[in-house]
């Protein structure tokens, strides 16, 4: 499947900087002005978060974001509301991430066909069952031209790694460590074992780093085992607080460069 997650890979093989922000948060309408200055800033791919009332795999940073953004009003129709112009300005891959029961709601097909239409990429919902995508879904996402990411953690087989190799249509995102997402600072042995284990599978797919990604040196040396990596956490914390959302997007993406 060709789009511009794909393309992106195609360009640049190498330190992917992929920045994850919750949309509604700080404010409502924040959404594409965020978007916006990141491109302009420098991130490679923007992972959008679909706030949700019971967010498991986030830390507390990215769990009260998404309470914010609810207590402002999001939801997912909103949000495609927001970004039905942005593919006029902003040529950079997009993601939507996730959880299953706001997208179920909301239909599979029509979210798909949403997407689509919106000019959103790819997917990343970590409570979908890979058998129940692969089963059920993986038609629509495809009719549509969307691409679902998968996860895997030091936990998944290699069994099923190779499984989420062969349904990836773009990239896999390699959980760093069992934990919830969220500040954690330096990469510690485990986690380097897990990334040469990964590494050394030879997989078909790209794949991007995240969960505990922070500063310039952890993004460096989790990217040095993959094709990039994605920070969530500390970003959404360094776009709270007073100042323009412009100035504090442009501050924090330069840090990784």
């Amino acid at each position: 499947m060709k789009n511009r997650i794909t393309s992106l890979f195609k360009r640049k093989d190498e330190n992917i900087l992929s920045i994850y922000f919750t949309a509604g948060y700080p404010e409502l309408n924040d959404t594409v002005k965020i978007i916006s200055q990141l491109e302009k800033s420098g991130a490679d791919l923007v992972e959008i978060g679909m706030p949700f009332s019971d967010p498991v795999a986030d830390g507390l940073v990215i769990q009260q974001s998404s309470e914010i953004a609810l207590k402002n009003g999001m939801t997912i129709d909103l949000l495609f509301g927001q970004l039905k112009e942005i593919r006029k300005s902003v040529s950079i891959p997009l993601i939507l991430m996730g959880y299953l029961n706001p997208v179920m709601q909301y239909g599979i097909e029509a979210f798909c066909e949403k997407c689509n239409e919106t000019g959103i990429d790819g997917t990343i919902i970590p409570d979908l069952p890979l058998e129940i995508y692969e089963t059920e879904y993986k038609e629509i996402f495809e009719k549509n031209s969307v691409s679902n990411i998968f996860l895997i953690t030091p936990q998944t087989s290699d069994e099923r790694i190779r499984k989420i190799d062969a349904l990836s249509t773009s990239f896999i995102y390699m959980v760093s460590s069992s934990s919830t997402t969220g500040v954690k600072g330096a990469v510690n042995e485990e986690q380097i074992t897990y990334f040469d284990r990964i590494r050394a599978m030879n997989l078909r797919s790209k794949r991007l780093i995240g969960f505990g990604i922070s500063d310039k040196a952890s993004f460096e040396k989790s990217a040095g085992y993959a094709n990039g990596a994605i920070i969530g956490s500390a970003f959404v914390k360094a776009i709270e607080g007073p100042g323009t959302i412009e100035i504090k997007v442009k501050d924090f993406v330069q840090k990784f460069y």
